[in-house]
């Protein structure tokens, strides 16, 4: 027909250009076929075509309107036609309308497969979340007052930790330095321990705001922050009570805000206490000294002590009374200002300071010579604080606390000179030139403040540290004890007789089965004499029930009891029964025996049955 010939005159180009490497075109779309006729010649011919253009898979447009026999475009398109093809793959597609022959089975509705309806040109951008990040490991949602959701937090609420009482130290600062932990991590704890948190939980839930700290870490941790919460408590009580007896003044309480510890607040709070005379210091103040001593730091040259005498006052009689009273309030400025105290601990750290024993005077003379030769080896004892073992510790200590020995820790001389040049020519170094008279009053304060005043607070210190340390480690090795004996691996299995040693009473004996239950109690008496006789009765009860493993308890004539059953095994005595014999502590077994859960436990037996 012509229709076809018209056809394949179209085609002719086509197959020449097939031969030509073809580049492919991204922009061009694809125009949908449309069968112009039902013959046969141009079913062919369309099939023809459509196999050609299988390979081209593009976005559906919206066919052209005159609804000719068109089957494809020309291969050579210009710019503009290239860019009216690239809008409209851009445009949403419309629903397509197919020619009536085809049937009403072929309409349908083309969307993009998105549930939010696409306006024009306009693409969905992602949004990215907040809290993503490449480079960090995910942060962990925590669950706080201030916000119950959970967010995502390294630090909680920053270094900077706001307490019920405040003093002139920061609690996060000290509580690291104590510990050694990081200051940040003491941040965290601070924030977690107040929203109640517990142990376990901060150390199973909580590992990134804690560095993976231990629990015994946190407990640490724990025990210091309490101890410096009662520091600041105890020292705004002190504040308070001062200032009601009218006590307090601007240097005092500067003086408290800055005590870390009880020691520290004991020793600037001693005078004020009720009941105590007051200090050497503090009369000297009553009698108007203050102003000379002040007047001798600051402008020494109008300084004139003669006028300060008083021939009807007690304690202002003579110069010397005068000198003294300026003198005592020197030292009492110096003893408690927070520099000085800090050069004198930092001195101390790089010299030797040992710990001196000795029996004391009046125990050897009167007094219990078995207590006595008990610390034997602390009646001439020495060691130097940084080496000295916390056992040791322990032992002076309850030796000083019987009166048997006298202890004193011992600060050289070198300190002492070292301390008394630093005061003298950096630290308290006055204002303007002093005469020699005056010079000599400075000196004597610093030396009278070492003395009197400082050189006891660094004992008391030192003990107090030392002490803490020690009951510490002591519960702490309780526990590693306590630990390997609860961990010692049992006897599984086996039917057990007990034996709770002993001469007068006997041997109390009681067999147990593999499940615990009380098969047999006796008592037999082992040592009196009896011993073949007793043999029997045992054997008899071993074969019973079948029983092959005794357990002797370490207390009295534990060894007697060993040595017995050693030699009845060793002459195959039980046989056929193979009898093997192990000693255990018995250390509770009797405080147990008498208890209320004992007699819970076993109701029907006596005190001396139960420990077997």
């Amino acid at each position: 027909s012509s229709e076809s010939d018209e056809e394949e005159e179209e085609w002719e180009p086509e197959s020449k250009m097939a031969k030509r490497p073809r580049l492919p075109k991204k922009n061009e779309a694809k125009p949908k076929k449309v069968a112009a006729s039902r013959s046969a010649v141009a079913r062919k011919k369309i099939k023809k075509v459509a196999i050609k253009e299988e390979m081209d898979v593009s976005l559906p447009v919206a066919p052209a309107k005159d609804t000719g026999t068109q089957l494809l475009k020309p291969k050579e398109e210009d710019a503009d036609t290239k860019t009216k093809t690239l809008n409209q793959k851009l445009k949403v597609p419309v629903k397509m309308e197919v020619n009536s022959f085809q049937g009403k089975s072929s309409e349908r509705d083309e969307k993009p497969s998105t549930s939010v309806p696409v306006v024009g040109n306009q693409v969905k951008h992602e949004t990215s979340e907040k809290d993503f990040a490449f480079d960090e490991p995910p942060l962990k949602k925590v669950k706080l007052t201030t916000c119950p959701e959970g967010k995502p937090a390294k630090n909680l609420g920053g270094s900077k930790v706001k307490e019920e009482f405040e003093m002139n130290w920061d609690i996060v600062q000290a509580l690291s330095e104590i510990t050694n932990v990081e200051p940040w991590v003491c941040a965290n704890l601070i924030h977690l321990f107040q929203e109640e948190n517990t142990i376990p939980f901060i150390v199973r839930y909580r590992k990134e705001l804690i560095n993976n700290l231990e629990a015994d870490a946190l407990r640490e941790v724990q025990q210091t922050l309490e101890e410096l919460r009662t520091v600041a408590k105890k020292t705004h009580a002190m504040i308070q009570k001062l200032k009601k007896e009218g006590k307090l003044s601007g240097c005092l309480s500067t003086a408290l805000l800055n005590c870390r510890t009880l020691e520290e607040l004991d020793h600037v709070s001693a005078p004020y206490k009720t009941g105590s005379k007051g200090t050497k210091a503090q009369r000297a103040k009553q009698l108007g000294l203050e102003s000379a001593a002040l007047s001798l730091l600051h402008n020494p040259m109008e300084l004139n002590l003669f006028s300060y005498i008083r021939p009807n006052t007690k304690g202002l009689l003579t110069i010397q009374e005068v000198e003294a009273g300026v003198q005592h309030i020197l030292a009492d400025i110096f003893a408690k200002d927070k520099d000085t105290l800090d050069f004198i601990r930092k001195l101390c750290q790089q010299r030797y300071i040992c710990i001196q024993s000795a029996l004391a005077k009046v125990s050897s003379k009167s007094g219990n010579e078995k207590d006595i030769d008990k610390f034997q080896l602390y009646h001439e004892f020495s060691c130097n604080i940084k080496t000295i073992q916390h056992h040791q510790i322990l032992a002076i200590n309850r030796g000083e606390n019987l009166k048997i020995l006298t202890v004193k820790v011992n600060i050289p001389d070198g300190v002492k000179n070292e301390f008394c040049w630093w005061c003298v020519n950096e630290r308290w170094r006055p204002k303007q030139f002093l005469k020699p008279e005056l010079m000599r009053i400075l000196q004597n304060s610093v030396e009278d403040a070492y003395k009197r005043l400082i050189y006891p607070l660094l004992c008391r210190e030192f003990r107090s540290k030392l002490t803490s340390d020690a009951e510490k480690e002591s519960v702490m090795m309780f526990g590693r004890n306590l630990r390997q004996l609860l961990l010692t691996s049992p006897v599984r299995g086996r039917t057990l007789m007990g034996v709770d040693p002993g001469y007068k009473h006997g041997c109390k004996l009681a067999i147990i089965s593999p499940t615990s239950q009380i098969l047999h109690t006796d008592v037999v008496y082992l040592h009196s004499g009896q011993g073949f006789r007793e043999a029997e009765k045992i054997k008899k009860l071993l074969l019973q029930y079948n029983c092959s493993t005794v357990v002797i308890g370490n207390g009295t004539a534990c060894r007697e009891t060993e040595a017995y059953f050693a030699d009845l095994i060793m002459k195959k005595y039980f046989a056929p029964l193979d009898v093997v014999y192990c000693i255990v502590s018995e250390a509770g077994a009797s405080i147990y025996s008498v208890s209320p859960e004992a007699s819970k436990e076993m109701p029907d037996l006596d005190p001396n049955l139960r420990s077997a």
